[in-house]
């Protein structure tokens, strides 16, 4: 009882002086905010016996605050009817709102996509891993120009820098049975030199289809493959399949864009290969797959007109704020 007289008596002097806004606000908060002086009394109120005399104080030293607010022209927008705007009164900090980064942003637009397609997303952070996962079930020889260490970032002997995100799907395929529609994603990383057009790390989704061969063909991978650059760039681009080569896809082939007057590679794929399938116990005869890898960087470079693939790894905020309108 003895402390609400004191602050009784506080509010008083204020009530007769004279004072800044700033300084106001600050006196005012000590009395009305959330967990402040009045908020604290009548919060103890319900827990003590004699009720009658401590809430005739409460009340009064609540009339007197607000009465000192309605008479602070300044804040006569904030009371009607004697209720007062209580965030008004808290010290309010201006945010200034980052956006996402263009890589985040294609990440998703092309999830977005393939997840229309009933595709399920499998993530999996294992950026470290064993030669096995990262190649031999990948059907990489063991004289394939990628295992040298010009080519790859190894820890040791047995341990690695993943060099593609396929190795999520070999540990899917070696849990679950067919039917199976799954997109990977994340970093992968390549020793390679930095460039306008290169970074030693990127991001990669990739899309795995396995089931009966009767539902697989390179139809369905030309669908996919039409459908996914259809909604990313409509038909502002033509593009191109081209024959390639990977261990973990026969036939293969790269797709090509046509931007700014050149072919420009965007994604690889393929019907998944036989001793894939194998060495995840699949049995061949019965079941096939297709595969499909995507460059993010790439994309988003197309997509935002970006020049320098090292503008994404600045953290250059005069870059960064360019994506705002895209949240």
């Amino acid at each position: 009882m003895d402390n609400i007289n004191k602050y009784i008596f506080e509010i008083n002097k204020i009530k007769n002086k004279k004072i800044n806004q700033n300084e106001f606000i600050k006196k005012i908060n000590k009395y009305f905010f959330k967990f402040g002086i009045i908020y604290f009394y009548f919060f103890i109120l319900k827990k003590i016996n004699n009720k009658k005399k401590l809430g005739q104080k409460i009340n009064f030293l609540k009339t007197t605050v607000l009465s000192i607010i309605k008479t602070n022209n300044i804040y006569k927008n904030y009371i009607k009817e004697d209720k007062i705007n209580y965030d008004f009164f808290f010290k309010k900090k201006i945010y200034n709102l980052g956006a996402k980064h263009p890589i985040t942003l294609i990440k998703e637009k092309i999830l977005n996509i393939l997840l229309k397609l009933n595709f399920t997303i499998v993530s999996n952070d294992k950026e470290i891993e064993d030669d096995w996962h990262n190649f031999q079930a990948l059907n990489f020889s063991k004289y394939h120009p990628s295992r040298k260490m010009q080519d790859t970032f190894y820890i040791n002997k047995k341990l690695l820098l993943r060099t593609h995100t396929s190795s999520i799907q070999i540990r899917y395929m070696k849990k679950k049975k067919p039917p199976i529609r799954i997109i990977t994603f994340g970093k992968v990383y390549r020793n390679e030199s930095i460039s306008k057009y290169s970074y030693n790390m990127f991001h990669q989704i990739e899309i795995l289809y396995v089931d009966k061969k009767k539902y697989i063909s390179i139809i369905n991978l030309k669908y996919i493959i039409n459908y996914l650059i259809t909604n990313i760039f409509g038909k502002k681009y033509k593009y191109r399949y081209r024959i390639s080569y990977f261990p973990f896809t026969k036939p293969s082939f790269e797709i090509d864009l046509y931007y700014n007057k050149k072919w420009i590679e965007i994604i690889g794929c393929g019907i998944v290969n036989i001793k894939v399938l194998k060495n995840v116990n699949l049995n061949y005869k019965k079941f096939t797959g297709l595969a499909i890898g995507i460059g993010i960087e790439r994309l988003a470079m197309i997509f935002y007109n970006i020049k320098d693939i090292r503008d994404f790894f600045k953290n250059d905020i005069r870059f960064l704020n360019q994506f705002k309108s895209e949240l």
